[in-house]
Protein backbone atom coordinates (compact mmCIF):
# COMPACT_ATOMS: atom_id res chain seq x y z
CA UNK A 1 0.00 0.00 0.00
CA UNK A 2 1.35 3.49 -1.07
CA UNK A 3 0.90 5.95 1.76
CA UNK A 4 0.39 10.23 1.84
CA UNK A 5 3.44 11.47 2.09
CA UNK A 6 1.51 12.88 5.86
CA UNK A 7 0.98 9.20 6.69
CA UNK A 8 4.40 8.00 5.15
CA UNK A 9 5.82 10.05 8.11
CA UNK A 10 4.12 8.54 10.66
CA UNK A 11 5.64 5.39 9.95
CA UNK A 12 8.90 6.59 9.36
CA UNK A 13 8.60 6.79 13.32
CA UNK A 14 7.68 3.22 13.99
CA UNK A 15 10.44 1.02 15.42
CA UNK A 16 10.62 -2.46 13.93
CA UNK A 17 8.95 -5.20 15.35
CA UNK A 18 6.81 -2.78 17.53
CA UNK A 19 3.55 -3.58 19.12
CA UNK A 20 1.85 -1.04 17.59
CA UNK A 21 -2.30 0.14 18.67
CA UNK A 22 -3.27 2.60 16.40
CA UNK A 23 -5.59 5.06 17.67
CA UNK A 24 -8.45 6.77 15.51
CA UNK A 25 -7.55 4.36 12.88
CA UNK A 26 -9.39 5.96 10.29
CA UNK A 27 -9.36 3.84 7.10
CA UNK A 28 -6.94 1.19 8.70
CA UNK A 29 -4.02 2.54 6.40
CA UNK A 30 -0.91 2.56 8.81
CA UNK A 31 -1.64 -0.79 10.15
CA UNK A 32 -2.09 -2.08 6.72
CA UNK A 33 1.19 -0.17 5.71
CA UNK A 34 3.01 -1.70 9.12
CA UNK A 35 1.74 -5.59 8.71
CA UNK A 36 2.54 -5.10 4.41
CA UNK A 37 6.39 -4.28 5.93
CA UNK A 38 6.99 -6.24 8.66
CA UNK A 39 7.97 -3.18 10.73
CA UNK A 40 5.27 -4.47 12.97
CA UNK A 41 4.47 -7.95 14.23
CA UNK A 42 1.08 -7.46 15.71
CA UNK A 43 -1.36 -3.92 15.18
CA UNK A 44 -4.48 -3.42 17.26
CA UNK A 45 -6.41 -0.63 14.82
CA UNK A 46 -8.79 1.08 17.27
CA UNK A 47 -11.48 4.18 16.86
CA UNK A 48 -14.29 4.98 18.61
CA UNK A 49 -16.55 5.34 15.67
CA UNK A 50 -17.61 2.20 14.29
CA UNK A 51 -18.57 3.48 10.64
CA UNK A 52 -14.75 3.83 10.36
CA UNK A 53 -13.17 1.11 12.09
CA UNK A 54 -15.92 -1.25 9.92
CA UNK A 55 -14.19 0.03 6.67
CA UNK A 56 -10.58 -0.92 8.12
CA UNK A 57 -11.62 -3.84 9.33
CA UNK A 58 -12.86 -4.15 5.02
CA UNK A 59 -9.55 -2.92 3.99
CA UNK A 60 -7.75 -5.46 6.08
CA UNK A 61 -9.38 -8.40 5.35
CA UNK A 62 -8.92 -7.57 1.60
CA UNK A 63 -4.90 -7.27 2.53
CA UNK A 64 -5.55 -10.76 4.00
CA UNK A 65 -4.32 -8.65 7.51
CA UNK A 66 -6.21 -10.29 9.64
CA UNK A 67 -3.86 -12.48 11.51
CA UNK A 68 -1.55 -9.47 12.48
CA UNK A 69 -4.26 -6.53 12.33
CA UNK A 70 -6.92 -6.59 15.11
CA UNK A 71 -9.68 -3.77 14.94
CA UNK A 72 -11.37 -2.80 18.50
CA UNK A 73 -14.09 -0.69 19.05
CA UNK A 74 -12.67 1.54 22.05
CA UNK A 75 -12.60 5.83 23.28
CA UNK A 76 -8.70 6.24 23.27
CA UNK A 77 -6.63 4.00 25.03
CA UNK A 78 -9.84 2.63 26.97
CA UNK A 79 -10.12 -0.56 24.94
CA UNK A 80 -6.31 -1.25 25.34
CA UNK A 81 -5.12 -3.95 27.92
CA UNK A 82 -1.94 -3.34 29.82
CA UNK A 83 1.35 -4.92 27.70
CA UNK A 84 -1.04 -5.18 24.56
CA UNK A 85 1.25 -2.28 23.20
CA UNK A 86 4.23 -1.20 23.43
CA UNK A 87 3.99 1.85 20.90
CA UNK A 88 0.85 4.35 20.28
CA UNK A 89 0.05 6.06 17.26
CA UNK A 90 -2.17 9.08 17.07
CA UNK A 91 -2.48 10.96 13.67
CA UNK A 92 -5.06 13.17 12.33
CA UNK A 93 -6.80 14.18 15.33
CA UNK A 94 -6.75 17.62 17.25
CA UNK A 95 -4.21 18.25 19.79
CA UNK A 96 -7.22 18.59 23.28
CA UNK A 97 -8.12 14.90 22.19
CA UNK A 98 -4.66 14.18 21.99
CA UNK A 99 -4.37 15.25 25.25
CA UNK A 100 -7.42 13.76 26.76
CA UNK A 101 -6.79 10.44 25.53
CA UNK A 102 -3.27 10.27 27.29
CA UNK A 103 -4.86 11.50 30.35
CA UNK A 104 -7.86 9.63 30.49
CA UNK A 105 -5.66 6.30 30.30
CA UNK A 106 -2.78 6.54 33.03
CA UNK A 107 -1.88 3.09 33.86
CA UNK A 108 -1.89 2.39 29.75
CA UNK A 109 0.02 5.27 29.15
CA UNK A 110 2.83 4.12 32.08
CA UNK A 111 3.23 0.81 30.13
CA UNK A 112 3.83 2.08 26.66
CA UNK A 113 7.17 2.84 25.32
CA UNK A 114 6.41 5.32 22.56
CA UNK A 115 4.12 7.24 21.41
CA UNK A 116 3.89 8.74 17.82
CA UNK A 117 1.90 11.77 17.20
CA UNK A 118 0.97 13.83 14.60
CA UNK A 119 -1.91 16.52 16.27
CA UNK A 120 -3.69 18.34 13.75
CA UNK A 121 -4.16 21.34 16.03
CA UNK A 122 -3.09 22.87 18.93
CA UNK A 123 0.45 21.47 18.57
CA UNK A 124 1.95 23.39 21.17
CA UNK A 125 -0.23 22.62 24.18
CA UNK A 126 0.46 19.12 23.15
CA UNK A 127 4.28 19.93 23.46
CA UNK A 128 3.80 22.02 26.42
CA UNK A 129 1.35 18.94 28.56
CA UNK A 130 3.98 16.14 27.50
CA UNK A 131 6.74 18.37 28.54
CA UNK A 132 5.12 19.11 31.56
CA UNK A 133 3.96 15.35 32.48
CA UNK A 134 7.10 13.60 32.46
CA UNK A 135 8.16 12.65 28.44
CA UNK A 136 11.02 13.47 26.59
CA UNK A 137 11.07 14.46 22.40
CA UNK A 138 13.19 12.06 20.66
CA UNK A 139 12.45 12.39 17.16
CA UNK A 140 10.46 15.21 15.18
CA UNK A 141 9.49 15.94 11.50
CA UNK A 142 8.01 17.78 8.84
CA UNK A 143 6.24 17.08 5.94
CA UNK A 144 4.51 19.69 3.57
CA UNK A 145 1.28 18.07 1.20
CA UNK A 146 -0.24 19.71 -1.32
CA UNK A 147 0.22 22.83 0.64
CA UNK A 148 -0.28 22.11 4.04
CA UNK A 149 2.38 21.22 6.73
CA UNK A 150 2.30 18.17 9.41
CA UNK A 151 4.55 18.18 11.98
CA UNK A 152 5.36 14.61 13.57
CA UNK A 153 6.88 13.96 16.99
CA UNK A 154 7.92 10.99 18.98
CA UNK A 155 7.83 10.98 22.71
CA UNK A 156 9.48 8.18 25.63
CA UNK A 157 8.81 8.37 29.02
CA UNK A 158 11.55 10.91 30.39
CA UNK A 159 12.53 14.76 31.84
CA UNK A 160 13.48 17.76 29.41
CA UNK A 161 14.12 20.88 29.89
CA UNK A 162 10.64 23.22 29.51
CA UNK A 163 10.01 24.61 26.03
CA UNK A 164 10.48 28.00 25.38
CA UNK A 165 8.09 29.88 23.17
CA UNK A 166 9.02 29.21 19.87
CA UNK A 167 9.85 25.40 20.28
CA UNK A 168 6.08 25.05 22.31
CA UNK A 169 4.58 26.18 18.30
CA UNK A 170 7.52 25.30 16.24
CA UNK A 171 8.95 21.93 17.73
CA UNK A 172 12.36 21.87 19.66
CA UNK A 173 14.28 19.35 16.84
CA UNK A 174 12.44 21.38 13.94
CA UNK A 175 14.10 24.23 15.43
CA UNK A 176 17.36 22.80 16.31
CA UNK A 177 18.05 20.90 13.31
CA UNK A 178 17.00 24.65 11.19
CA UNK A 179 14.43 22.56 9.45
CA UNK A 180 13.91 23.73 5.75
CA UNK A 181 10.41 22.45 5.68
CA UNK A 182 9.32 24.12 9.06
CA UNK A 183 11.18 27.64 7.80
CA UNK A 184 8.73 27.09 3.99
CA UNK A 185 5.84 26.89 6.94
CA UNK A 186 7.04 29.84 9.01
CA UNK A 187 7.78 31.89 5.28
CA UNK A 188 4.16 30.97 4.64
CA UNK A 189 2.75 31.93 7.67
CA UNK A 190 3.99 35.00 7.92
CA UNK A 191 2.58 35.97 4.73
CA UNK A 192 -0.39 34.95 5.77
CA UNK A 193 -1.11 36.31 9.01
CA UNK A 194 0.58 39.84 7.47
CA UNK A 195 -1.96 40.17 4.85
CA UNK A 196 -4.75 39.32 7.51
CA UNK A 197 -3.60 42.04 9.37
CA UNK A 198 -3.27 44.43 7.03
CA UNK A 199 -7.17 43.89 5.74
CA UNK A 200 -8.34 44.40 9.56
CA UNK A 201 -6.11 47.05 11.12
CA UNK A 202 -7.43 50.13 10.13
CA UNK A 203 -11.46 48.55 10.87
CA UNK A 204 -13.13 49.95 13.73
CA UNK A 205 -14.06 47.75 16.74
CA UNK A 206 -13.15 46.54 19.75
CA UNK A 207 -13.00 43.09 18.74
CA UNK A 208 -10.80 44.07 15.09
CA UNK A 209 -8.59 45.51 17.79
CA UNK A 210 -8.23 42.49 20.09
CA UNK A 211 -7.73 40.11 16.71
CA UNK A 212 -5.16 42.67 15.72
CA UNK A 213 -2.95 42.18 19.06
CA UNK A 214 -3.57 38.66 18.87
CA UNK A 215 -2.05 38.76 15.07
CA UNK A 216 0.82 41.08 16.02
CA UNK A 217 1.90 38.77 18.90
CA UNK A 218 1.84 35.77 16.29
CA UNK A 219 3.45 37.96 13.66
CA UNK A 220 6.06 38.73 16.52
CA UNK A 221 6.65 35.17 17.56
CA UNK A 222 6.74 33.98 13.34
CA UNK A 223 9.83 36.93 13.12
CA UNK A 224 11.90 36.03 16.19
CA UNK A 225 11.53 32.00 14.74
CA UNK A 226 12.57 33.22 11.31
CA UNK A 227 15.48 35.12 12.44
CA UNK A 228 17.05 31.57 14.62
CA UNK A 229 18.15 30.78 10.71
Amino acid sequence: MELSKRLSSVVSLVREGALVADVGTDHGYVPIYLAQTGVSRHIIAMDVNPGPLMRASEHIGEHGLGDMIETRLSDGLKGLKEGEADTMIAAGMGGGLVIRILRESPEIVRGIQEFILQPQSEIHKVRDYLNRSGFRLTEERMTEEDGKFYPVMKWIHGEEPAYSGPELYYGRRLLADRDLVLYRFLVKEEGRMDAIYQGLKDQPGEAVRFRCEEIERELGRIRQTLDMY
